[in-house]
């Protein structure tokens, strides 16, 4: 946007001086003979012309500088409504992996309830056992049939040992059915409230299932009109462009004083790749050659700012990128598909900062709560900036590296860039995790 906003000024400056001395040299230059002597009204028509032609450029330079603050603030837009629809879709994951767990809970109090249905039915048959064999045998040999018909003191002690163990066999066999009670009434309250936590779950995940839906539904909508939006202003910009090249021509030292600028922002443009080829790799190789030692303090700084030059040129995948590197994203109307490989804003900040240990959430909303705020007055290297519209969630997030530059995955059709950072949108708080 800089230097597209220094290109039409500087066009500007060139419209206003240099159409004046190009009108005069090409008059001189169509004169093989003295020309007539021209009349004040001709000299004024002539500077008129010129006039006209410098303030139709000055016109059309303000006009394309409208149209690209235009396209910025699209979008920006679109990035928020996309952040909302991926903040759904994760929040519809955790209610659906509750209910799974839910579910599992449930199907367990199930199994504990059958098994403690098993156990009361063998306590019970231990204890009708006892009783019938107590029955079908007589008073005889029930504890005062046993002493009563004692022959002996040993047998009367025999006897007396025996009756104990037929009433403690009698005791251990009621307590057992009454333990078994108790276990399966356990179990099946356990098996009732994981059902109805299992069932409040999914309700759960019902209702953000359809908030993710409503929210994609919304973002694709909005992601075409604002497509249309896009094509419209690339259409005007295209007409301003052929309308400022037609005076371009029309002007000599215009078109000169172009093609400089061209040469030189072509220079500037090789140049600035150059630089970032050579910071990409030199942070690629001291994050190979650093391997996966923990760090602390500045080295943490150092390894995080490290992984994320290291990615530099690496394409902008909506919903791509983790801790691991680059990965597949979210398919949407903008040519994004599921076999397409990189990252996103809040994706490049996992995977800088899982160099250093640190786990970051999805979403820059949430990342922004993920450490220490700090005013952007106070920033250091290593810290995350975040970006907002007025009335709307954040919508993006980037790495402060130093000397008032940023590392960011910007929109679709970019790729991971330094750039300085931008002031418009960006919240008075940056994040410092490390």
């Amino acid at each position: 946007m800089g230097s597209r906003r220094t290109f039409v000024l500087a066009l500007l400056v060139a419209s206003l001086g240099g159409a004046l001395l190009t009108g005069t040299g090409t008059a001189l230059a169509q004169e093989p003979a003295p020309p007539p002597n021209p009349s004040d009204d001709d000299l004024r028509q002539s500077r008129e012309t010129v006039d006209a032609r410098a303030g139709d450029v000055a016109r059309l330079t303000s006009t394309l500088a409208e149209l690209d603050s235009r396209t910025d603030d699209l979008q920006a837009a679109l990035a928020a409504q996309r952040e909302t629809a991926e903040a759904a879709l994760v929040d519809l994951q955790s209610a659906q992996d509750a209910a799974t767990a839910a579910r599992k809970r449930a199907e367990a109090a199930r199994i504990e309830t059958q098994a403690a249905t098993v156990a009361i039915d063998e306590a019970r048959a231990r204890l009708d056992e006892i009783v019938s064999t107590t029955y079908l045998q007589g008073l005889d040999t029930g504890p005062l049939g046993l002493l009563t018909e004692a022959t002996s003191p040993d047998d009367l002690l025999a006897r007396a040992e025996y009756t104990d163990l037929i009433a403690r066999t009698q005791l251990q066999a009621q307590e057992g059915l009454e333990r078994a009670r108790v276990e399966k009434a356990n179990a099946d309250s356990s098996a009732r409230a994981a059902l109805e936590e299992a069932k409040k779950a999914e309700a759960e995940a019902a209702t953000a299932k359809a908030a993710a839906d409503d929210a994609v539904a919304a973002a694709q909508a909005a992601a075409r009109a604002q497509a249309a939006k896009l094509a419209e202003v690339a259409a005007q910009r295209a007409d301003v462009q052929r309308q400022l090249d037609a005076a371009e021509s029309a002007d000599a030292g215009l078109r000169a004083q172009r093609s400089r600028f061209d040469d030189w922002q072509r220079r500037m443009a090789e140049e600035r790749a150059a630089r970032e080829r050579a910071e990409r790799d030199a942070a690629a190789a001291r994050v190979a050659s650093a391997g996966s030692a923990a760090v602390r303090g500045g080295a943490a700084v150092r390894r995080v700012i490290d992984r994320a030059m290291s990615q530099i040129g690496v394409q902008y995948v909506w919903g791509g990128g983790n801790g691991r590197g680059p990965s597949t994203g979210i398919p949407d109307a903008f040519g994004s598909s599921l076999n397409r490989v990189g990252f996103d804003c809040s994706g490049l900040m996992q995977y800088a900062f899982s160099g250093a240990g640190v786990s970051l959430p999805r979403v820059s909303r949430n990342q922004f709560h993920a450490g220490e705020q700090v005013p952007v007055s106070a920033i250091r290297p290593g810290d995350m900036v975040f970006y907002q519209n007025p009335g709307a969630p954040i919508h993006h997030v980037a790495m402060y590296v130093g000397d008032g530059k940023m590392i960011e995955a910007p929109y679709t059709g970019g790729n991971v860039r330094v750039v300085p950072m931008r002031t418009k949108g960006l919240l008075p708080e940056a994040t410092r995790v490390l």
